[in-house]
């Protein structure tokens, strides 16, 4: 099954660092919805408990009607928001105070928020789509790890890098658990210009850290297998990257991709999205390209 995760699934005890500690990374990260209502919440909250220190003088408060707490809370939202409509306004000093200290807090608030609003706006972000799947098959003859990637964004990434790695758990000889990682080289791991699709190539060679694996030694060691593209977009002249990891159930042997890319009647390229994911066992005839005596294992799944 194919999931998305942005954050690392892993359980921390002894940090002494509290999350809430880093509440300027929160206000970044979390989603749009999560913020808005954060931030009415402490707006609506904060006027609220100006309204509750406006109520312990209301008689200083001129056209407020009695009994009616909300007066006391849309004179609060009228000050705050410096908006000042003339119906109501401060008749002593314990409110004059009160105004000015609820100002200066207003001051602050928008500004904060404004400031955090236009920093999550300009984070640069990367419209990247990965496979869902990543397969094995023979190109040129020999066993060859593949995946797609691609750039939804109808620009160019420019000086687009992709950097792939084999995380496994392995003994060292002194018996020692480890979760090492292997650099994974790739046919191709640099592209000037990335405007549409790219499959990433990396040849099981002797000297590949996945050499002699089977689907089952994969499970086994709780392989994955971490994708990171980096590049500059060319629109905003930022560097955006974009990550992925395949597990070793998303690793389908002995299966092609799908082609997307056609000619149309005019003669323009044609690249089929419906079908980015979509991958087709090998037929019975091309399992005999692969070398027998390095990959006999290899060709089952």
């Amino acid at each position: 099954m194919y999931r998305e995760q942005r954050y690392p699934n892993i359980e921390r005890i002894g940090v002494t660092h509290s999350y809430w500690g880093d509440l300027y990374h929160i206000l970044l990260t979390i989603a749009w919805p999560a913020f808005i209502m954060l931030v009415s919440g402490c707006y609506l909250l904060a006027n609220a408990l100006f309204a509750i220190a406006y109520s312990l003088d209301a008689d200083a408060i001129a056209n407020i009607r009695d009994g009616h707490w909300q007066d006391l809370f849309f004179f609060s939202v009228q000050t705050m928001a410096s908006i000042g409509y003339g119906a109501m306004h401060p008749t002593s000093d314990y409110t004059h105070s009160l105004v000015v200290i609820e100002s200066i807090f207003g001051l602050f608030f928008v500004a904060v928020t404004t400031g955090l609003v236009f920093a999550r706006f300009s984070l640069p972000t990367a419209r990247i789509l990965y496979s869902r799947v990543a397969v094995v098959a023979p190109f040129n003859s020999v066993p060859t790890l593949m995946f797609r990637t691609a750039n939804e964004r109808r620009n160019y990434i420019l000086e687009a890098q992709l950097w792939v790695t084999l995380v496994r758990d392995e003994v060292t000889e002194e018996g020692e658990h480890i979760r090492r990682f292997h650099d994974i080289p790739l046919v191709r791991s640099h592209t000037p210009v990335f405007s549409l699709t790219w499959t990433a190539m990396h040849r099981l060679t002797r000297d590949s850290a996945l050499y002699g694996e089977t689907p089952e030694t994969l499970r086994q060691n709780r392989a994955e297998i971490i994708v990171t593209l980096t590049g500059l977009d060319e629109t905003l002249s930022q560097t955006i990257h974009a990550r992925h990891s395949f597990s070793a159930h998303d690793i389908y042997w002995n299966h092609k991709f799908v082609d997307i890319i056609s000619t149309n009647a005019q003669g323009r390229s044609v690249v089929d999205y419906n079908h980015f994911h979509s991958i087709e066992p090998l037929e019975q005839t091309m399992t005999h390209r692969y070398d027998k005596e390095q990959f006999t294992s290899w060709t089952s799944n």
